[in-house]
């Protein structure tokens, strides 16, 4: 398992000698990951044993803050390795991963069931209202207290032995999970030998699959289940029969039956999960996983998607019958399948609004909407973002930021790493490799990364983003900035190390100005021809906000309810995977079902993520998102006054307060419904 090696010349082990001190990414090998874990982890205990030992009484400083700081060497290790495995991974690295989960889950146990430290943290927390500590201190005691709890420093000896074993197997099965759905987007390819199959597709699309076949030694067009080519030949492809074919083998992922099949791992991680809640003493697992959220219950979560499903339902199926009547335009007469609803919305948006993504996509070329968005951070906040080649990175596309507040202070370091790999997991996330803390009053700024896979430049063509592209980069910057923008004392409370469901607030924030004219105008310039977006598209692009955003509402709602349907299961399942997600995720379907495919399977979010029982966040954060827009919308979306009440309220405090008093002090109410239903349109069903 451990290696013995010796420990000389691992960079992982060694001062970082780089700019800022990033990661030296150049230096550091496969290999390295297993011995400095070793040693990092002894380390580390010898760190918890001195606040053991203490004899002086347990205080905040002595306990507290002490514990707060134990195993930051093992932190920066593992926050690597894991976004490599993510990021940059191959089959070495997956099985180091794998190895190291429970010795990590393991290590993780030894504190939290360790009786001595627990019996001083309950010892502060049961004086807390006798000590005088700010806001931030009490609400990290708070969270340790809770961790503590959740650890399993509560149980007799025999249920912590149980605790260790469960949260060791989950460890590595979500790994597992993810590597599946890994292994199985990468495999499968649809390769087009005869021209006139391309019938429908945009050039740009049809010379991106002749460039990947040939990267691949293949003569023809090669299409894969990756976003870039997936969602257009969706969109675009006249063969029906191929989108079914794209269709079935994008939602069969880790459901084949092959060594990749997740089906088993879902069964195991729903009743492992059920198991550690009621050992806890929590009915489902749910109940345990939201006691720190917004939503503090499975019944506030359900109140939220069942008010959500009324109000779309009657515009899921409206969106439905404009299809079906588009379709029959087209002189289709069949059944709308899935495979045919991205292919006649995107007919039906053209007859609405006069444009499609392909038009929109040579205004939106990627290295122009990088510095608008660096811009709109510089308008809102003063930020502003130089480039430096000199910081290592884990693969030649990664850019690299140093990023300065606008009193030139250094804020953090960012990168970026926007194309589709085969070591790449797919979708779009913002990570660290360093979190904003304040150690020995220095003020220790993050090294803050975003991921994306967007659209590869050609040989005749840049990388020209989609609409949904460009929203989910300002999707991703939100929580960047949210990360960068930190201002607290404590590691784990900064930047996003909040609440599950107020953690997509300023992410889901910053999707609104891919809508605004007053920032399009500024940038959005045709690649080719100099010529600005006109002011026609861009006011389409607002109305079009609108469109289908019933059925929109109804699928992410489907996976809401699917999501707390797993999750709050009283007794151990047995049942067939499909069998309970067709039970639980009937509610919101609009198409018949389709044979050999399955959402759970390949549910990366809840099943290898951190959104079990969380993702109705999405939703949660989208009404916070809305209201919070509408309240810039009114007094200007550039409103420095405003911008600088969001940024203080928001988003230098992380996780220091609770959500809903930063949200209030911003704000100066409560959220409502109001201005989401609004926006998506529902407000008028």
């Amino acid at each position: 398992m451990m290696t013995n090696k010796s420990l000389k010349n691992n960079p992982l082990l060694e001062h970082w000698d780089t700019p800022f001190g990033t990661p030296p990414f150049d230096l550091i090998k496969t290999d390295h990951f297993r011995e400095a874990v070793e040693k990092a982890i002894s380390i580390a205990e010898d760190e918890i044993s001195r606040i053991c030992t203490n004899n002086e009484p347990p205080d905040f400083e002595n306990t507290i803050e002490a514990l707060e700081r134990a195993g930051e060497a093992l932190g920066s290790i593992t926050l690597i390795l894991f976004n490599l495995n993510s990021a940059e991974t191959c089959e070495e690295l997956q099985s180091v991963a794998r190895e190291l989960a429970p010795v990590l889950t393991k290590f993780s146990n030894d504190i939290t069931l360790n009786p001595v430290l627990f019996e001083r943290i309950k010892n502060i927390f049961g004086n807390c209202s006798n000590t005088e500590l700010s806001s931030e201190m009490k609400m990290l005691l708070h969270k340790k207290y809770q961790n503590f709890i959740l650890g399993g420093a509560a149980l007799n000896e025999d249920q912590k032995l149980r605790f260790r074993e469960i949260t060791e197997e989950l460890s590595t099965l979500s790994l597992r999970f993810d590597e599946n759905v890994l292994a199985e987007t990468n495999s499968w390819e649809l390769i087009i030998s005869d021209r006139s199959d391309l019938e429908g597709l945009p050039e740009s699309l049809a010379e991106a699959a002749e460039i990947e076949a040939k990267s691949k030694n293949k003569a023809g067009w090669l299409f894969t289940l990756h976003y870039p080519s997936y969602v257009p030949f969706m969109q675009y492809s006249n063969r029906r029969d191929l989108r079914e074919k794209m269709l079935k083998a994008y939602s069969s992922r880790g459901f084949n039956g092959n060594k990749h099949d997740n089906r088993e791992h879902v069964i195991r991680i729903v009743n492992l999960r059920l198991e550690l809640a009621r050992l806890l003493g929590y009915e489902t697992y749910a109940s345990m996983a939201l006691t720190d959220r917004m939503a503090d219950s499975p019944g506030k979560v359900y109140d939220l998607l069942e008010k959500l499903y009324t109000a779309s339902k009657p515009a899921a199926y409206r969106d439905l019958e404009k299809i079906k009547k588009t379709a029959l335009k087209h002189n289709f007469t069949e059944s709308i399948e899935r495979w045919d609803w991205a292919y006649y919305s995107e007919k039906l948006k053209k007859e609405l609004y006069d444009f499609d993504d392909e038009e929109l996509k040579p205004y939106f070329r990627l290295e122009n909407a990088e510095k608008a968005i660096f811009g709109l951070a510089y308008s809102l906040y003063g930020l502003t973002f130089r480039l430096n080649a000199l910081i290592p990175v884990y693969h030649k596309e990664v850019k690299t930021y140093e990023v300065y507040d606008d009193d030139g202070s250094f804020l953090a370091i960012l990168y970026l790493d926007y194309h589709p790999r085969q070591g790449k997991s797919g979708g779009a996330w913002m990570t660290s490799y360093r979190e904003q803390k304040t150690l020995n009053g220095i003020d220790i700024r993050p090294h803050i990364s975003i991921v994306t896979n967007f659209t590869r430049p050609t040989d005749t063509k840049p990388s020209l983003l989609t609409f949904s592209e460009l929203t989910t980069f300002l999707h991703e910057f939100g929580h960047a900035l949210h990360g960068m923008l930190s201002k607290c004392s404590y590691e784990s409370l900064s930047g996003t190390n909040v609440a599950r469901d107020f953690v997509e607030l300023p992410s889901q924030f910053m999707e609104n100005y891919a809508y605004e004219e007053e920032w399009l105008e500024q940038w959005a310039f045709h690649y080719l021809t100099g010529e600005k977006i006109p002011l026609n598209i861009i006011r389409k692009i607002k109305e079009a906000a609108k469109f289908n955003e019933g059925y929109a509402c109804y699928r992410q709602l489907g996976f809401g309810f699917l999501d707390m349907a797993w999750h709050t299961v009283d007794n151990p399942l047995k049942k067939d995977v499909a069998e309970f997600e067709k039970n639980a995720a009937d509610k919101t379907e609009l198409f018949p079902p389709v044979d050999g495919t399955n959402t759970s399977c390949s549910f990366s979010h809840i099943f290898a993520g951190g959104y079990a029982a969380g993702y109705y966040g999405y939703k949660w954060a989208e009404v916070l998102d809305a209201d919070a827009f509408s309240f810039f919308s009114k007094n200007g979306i550039f409103n420095k006054k405003v911008a600088a009440s969001f940024r203080k309220n928001i988003l230098e405090k992380g996780g220091s307060e609770k959500p809903m008093d930063l949200y209030l002090r911003f704000r100066g109410k409560e959220p409502s419904t109001e201005a989401l239903l609004i926006r998506s349109g529902l407000a008028e069903i």
